[in-house]
């Protein structure tokens, strides 16, 4: 039997000449890619490797985290979805999406990120970036949400560059 590994993904460069809607989207999809750019060719066993042994962090705790943050700023947040309980993290396993993670369920992580990219997508799509919703007791924009996103992916993808060095020596990109 052999064991599932993570795709390979075409990256398509970010927006030179488009409108800010458009350009927060291309940019985050960019980085959506990067990440799972960074996952592919290992197996669920390489993506659970860490770099730090005394850390928690992942290829695969990635995928997982960023899923609960797709879920979180798009659809809970932006979308009201209030009901929308988390994918993984849970009170007695608050860093779930980390903690919890296990090779033998990689190819069905990988599936529900790429659901909820979707799922984050079709709230967003339509909407004004300054349609407004409150959060945390603060009032946020779309255009917040696509900035936070793009910076949140470009802080774990430099974590996931390291991780991927660690794993294989693969370096760039």
């Amino acid at each position: 039997m052999t064991s599932w590994t993570a795709p390979d993904i075409e990256r398509h460069e970010g927006p030179t000449n488009s409108a800010e809607h458009q350009a927060l989207q291309e940019f985050l999809q960019f980085h959506r890619d990067t990440l799972l750019f960074k996952c592919a060719g290992l197996t669920g066993a390489q993506l659970l490797v860490k770099s730090v042994p005394t850390s928690q962090l992942t290829l695969l705790g990635l995928v997982r985290h960023l899923a609960e943050v797709e879920r979180w700023w798009f659809r809970r947040c932006f979308g009201q979805d209030k009901e929308l309980g988390d994918l993984y993290c849970t009170e007695e396993y608050r860093d779930g999406d980390f903690d919890l993670a296990v090779p033998e369920n990689a190819e069905a992580d990988f599936a529900t990120y790429r659901r909820e990219v979707e799922l984050a997508d079709a709230v967003a799509a339509g909407r004004s970036l300054d349609d407004t919703f409150t959060g945390r007791d603060k009032e946020y924009t779309l255009r917040w949400v696509y900035l936070h996103m793009i910076e949140e992916y470009a802080r774990h993808n430099g974590h996931a560059d390291l991780l991927r060095e660690a794993i294989d020596g693969s370096t760039g990109e």
